[in-house]
């Protein structure tokens, strides 16, 4: 009965994404609200994402939202800070509550600091003194449950919102996700497989679309119209991870990860991660991402690294994490993390 239920819920997952990222190489940088591609959490990041089995509870919440039910915890929250490319700040926080038997519910926020821009038109191209600062935010609410020791799964809803001086949009977006623990009765073996981004088309609309109309044949005064901005489609992407956990003796311990993506506006990415644990309380991670269809001039992020530490405080169970990664043109994305669980 379990693996009927795991082979169905992979079969409607399939079938879902199989018309959507038929020939995605041929829409590469086509889609927008590429916020929601921005990754959150250093433990993850330190792996280079490559942690769709083997993150758990609170943290799995951007990963695969079918962990989030994988928990001790009756509450957890995080919070984190990463300092993204061109200076761009990530401000990420979420809280997560178990509900009896009917699962664990999450809430979350993404933010986006861009800081302030100079307003230019085609007549003061150096500014005209004034200044914008576009607002991006994605809320997330998701609900996970357990269908058994071995399968859970998790729908996360994001409201998005996006905001850039006279002209706005917003929508939903929904990540799907299912785990397999032990896969095929071997234990510490575990498969994963993540949708996320599924949604209608976003346009942008605001009086900033509104131009002056100059009519000189007519004795009338200047008028306005609006141009009928463009659709544009979510950065949708089928994610597929196994992972593999190795206890070498009662104190030290072996993760292993690793992760395919197809997504509907970039080249197919594999990702490769590992982290080291002793007593459950110090770690040590490491990642890497390749694409073989793209060309390394092309390729953006690189290696990453990471550590953290877990510790018990009065009873509540304090982790704090650190990640780097490694940025092509940039400086270097600094992440910080830090969660509690009681």
């Amino acid at each position: 009965m379990k693996n009927r239920k795991f082979g169905v819920l992979l079969l409607a997952i399939l079938l879902i994404s199989g018309s959507l990222f038929a020939g995605g190489g041929n829409r590469n940088g086509t889609a927008g609200a590429t916020q929601l591609l921005i990754p959150v959490g250093a433990r993850g990041i330190a792996m280079s994402g490559a942690t769709l089995t083997d993150a758990s509870g609170i943290e799995a919440l951007f990963w695969n939202p079918a962990n989030v039910a994988r928990t001790d915890h009756g509450i957890e929250a995080v919070f984190s800070n990463m300092t993204h490319i061109a200076d761009i700040g990530v401000n990420y926080g979420a809280v997560a509550a178990k509900v009896g038997t009917f699962g664990t519910v999450a809430l979350s926020i993404k933010t986006l600091d861009i800081g302030d821009i100079a307003t230019t038109t085609v007549d003061k191209p150096d500014g005209t003194g004034a200044f914008y600062s576009p607002q991006f935010t994605t809320i997330g609410l998701t609900y996970a449950a357990a269908l058994s020791d071995r399968i859970a799964v998790g729908l996360t809803m994001n409201y998005i919102t996006e905001e850039i001086d006279l002209v706005n949009t917003s929508g939903v977006a929904f990540n799907i996700g299912i785990s397999y623990m032990n896969l095929a009765n071997i234990d510490g073996f575990s498969l994963a497989i993540v949708i996320k981004n599924l949604g209608p088309q976003l346009t942008y609309d605001g009086s900033g679309l509104n131009v002056t109309a100059d009519v000189p044949s007519f004795n009338r005064p200047n008028q306005y119209y609006r141009i009928d901005a463009a659709s544009f489609e979510l950065p949708s992407t089928l994610e597929i991870g196994l992972g593999y956990r190795y206890d070498i003796n009662e104190f030290n311990k072996l993760q292993l990860a690793g992760s395919f993506e197809n997504a509907n506006f970039y080249e197919d990415e594999y990702r490769l991660g590992a982290e080291y644990a002793y007593n459950d309380m110090v770690f040590i991670r490491g990642g890497y991402s390749l694409m073989p269809e793209l060309a390394d001039e092309s390729r953006i992020y690189g290696l990453t690294a990471g550590f953290g530490i877990k510790y018990n405080v009065g009873g509540v169970d304090l982790a704090v994490d650190y990640a780097y990664r490694e940025v092509e043109f940039f400086d270097a994305s600094h992440i910080f993390s830090v969660g509690i669980g009681l």
